[in-house]
Order: structure tokens, then C-alpha cells, then sequence
């Protein structure tokens, strides 16, 4: 009798421990992450920024500097939600700065949607964070993308912060004759121009009614007449402002 418990007390232990296995390989083995893929401007600093934090966070990058408006459009991003980079995983559609936590949380979750996106560039999210930027924090929404174009709050940052947004973070249209002339200059190097795009990138100095610090740049030219003549190397002065979230060169000459 006591032979037979010790055996049964044997198979017992034998089959908790094989039944425990696969948890515990699980547990020393957690689902690797899928790679991102993101299509960013080669000269753009906060694009660099925000993939670094990814990758300290665990997420395996692959970087196309080739910049991201024809990758946007291909992957249905609305143009109204756009930023300075775009990136895909698993099926989903990141635009812009989005939070560490919001894409874990998509895949986690795996809504039915398009995507995540940050439209603009607000400062305080990911990669436009930090003692360079005065430790500013502009409230932004992460916003949960359908594929019919519409789009819900997936997350808030910063909505009760001590400082509200600007003035000129909230225009929706912008005069270039009358409100570029009352803008501050500032001055830069042209790192690179995309006059299809509609854009350029910048090397620049303080930007005063922005806040921004010296950086790297991309901005919008809605106006690309503007950039006519002008090439890569050259020294410029430009004024800015952001617009719908983007960060917009007003004008833009040759340094004097």
C-alpha cells in the first residue's frame, strides 16, 4: 500500500510539472515584439528621437529615410492626421509621436482600426520631450484612427497641465502675406528640399514664437514657390507657425 501512494504521489508530481512547463517557458519567454517599419525624413531630429525611445522600450525598428507622405497616403492615414513620420506594425498604422504605451496597448487590445496618430508635432509627446524644449507640456490626444477616416480620443496627455495651448497652435487657416510679415525670423541651414512634398528640411536656430529650440527640422511649404532657387547648404532666414498641428514655414529667403 504504502509502494502504490508513493508511486501515485510520483505521477501526480510528474504531471503538475509537465502541465506547469509551458507556463513557465512562457514566463522566461515573453512574444517578441513585431518589427515596426517607419518612413521618416533622414534631417529630422524628433523622428530620430522618437524611434530611439521605441527601441528602448523593446521595439525591433526598421528605418526608411525617405521620407513619409507617400507611405501615409499609400497606408490610408488621413492627410489630417499627418506628422513628421509614419510607421506600420502588425497591420497597424502609427502616425507621428505616439506614446510607448498606446502602441502596446494596440496590440494588445487589436481594435478594429487603421492605426494610432498624434497629429502635428505637440510638444511634450515622444521624442519633442524634454530640457530642450523647457520641459514644455502642450496637451495632445493619441487618437485611435478608423479606416473610414474618423477617429475617437485613445488617450489624453497633459489636459490639465498649468499651461494651455497657444494661439497659434489652434488656427485652422493662416494669411502668408499679412501674418508671415509679424513673425519673428529665424535663422537656418537647408538639409534637404522636397518641393513635390511640399517640404523641407531644416537645420535652424531658436524660433522664438514657437519656443523651439535649435534643431532638426521638417516643415511644411505650403507656398513652394518659395523655395525656388534656393538649395541644399544654403543659408536661410525663415518665419513659422503652426498650423493644423504642422509645423509650416510661412517664408523663407537666403540669409542677407
Amino acid at each position: 500500500m504504502k509502494n502504490t501512494l508513493s508511486r501515485r504521489t510520483t505521477l501526480i508530481a510528474a504531471a503538475v510539472a509537465l502541465a506547469s512547463a509551458p507556463w513557465a517557458a512562457l514566463a522566461n519567454n515573453p512574444k517578441k515584439l513585431p518589427v515596426m517599419q517607419v518612413w521618416k525624413d533622414p534631417n529630422c531630429g524628433c523622428c530620430k528621437d522618437w524611434v530611439e525611445i521605441l527601441r528602448k522600450a523593446g521595439f525591433e525598428i526598421q528605418t526608411f529615410d525617405t521620407g513619409n507622405t507617400a507611405m501615409r497616403q499609400r497606408l490610408g492615414m488621413p492627410t489630417k492626421f499627418g506628422s513628421c513620420h509614419t510607421a506600420l506594425i502588425d497591420g497597424y498604422v502609427i502616425e507621428g509621436h505616439v506614446n510607448v504605451s498606446e502602441i502596446q496597448r494596440l496590440l494588445s487590445e487589436r481594435p478594429k482600426a487603421l492605426g494610432l496618430a498624434v497629429p502635428g508635432m505637440p510638444v511634450g509627446s515622444p521624442g519633442m520631450d524634454g530640457p530642450e524644449y523647457g520641459n514644455r507640456r502642450d496637451p495632445y490626444d493619441v487618437l485611435l484612427v478608423q479606416k473610414d477616416g474618423s477617429s475617437r480620443s485613445y488617450q489624453s496627455y497633459f489636459k490639465n497641465a498649468a499651461q494651455a495651448p497657444r494661439e497659434g497652435f489652434m488656427k485652422t487657416q493662416h494669411s502668408t502675406s499679412a501674418a508671415g510679415a509679424a513673425l519673428p525670423w529665424a535663422e537656418a541651414e537647408i538639409r534637404r528640399i522636397d518641393t513635390a512634398a511640399g517640404k523641407v528640411s531644416l537645420k535652424h536656430g531658436e524660433i522664438k514664437n514657437l519656443d523651439m529650440p535649435p534643431m532638426s527640422m521638417v516643415f511644411q511649404v505650403p507656398d513652394t514657390s518659395q523655395l525656388a532657387g534656393l538649395k541644399v547648404g544654403d543659408a536661410v532666414r525663415f518665419t513659422a507657425e503652426q498650423i493644423n498641428g504642422a509645423y509650416t514655414v510661412i517664408r523663407i529667403e537666403r540669409r542677407p
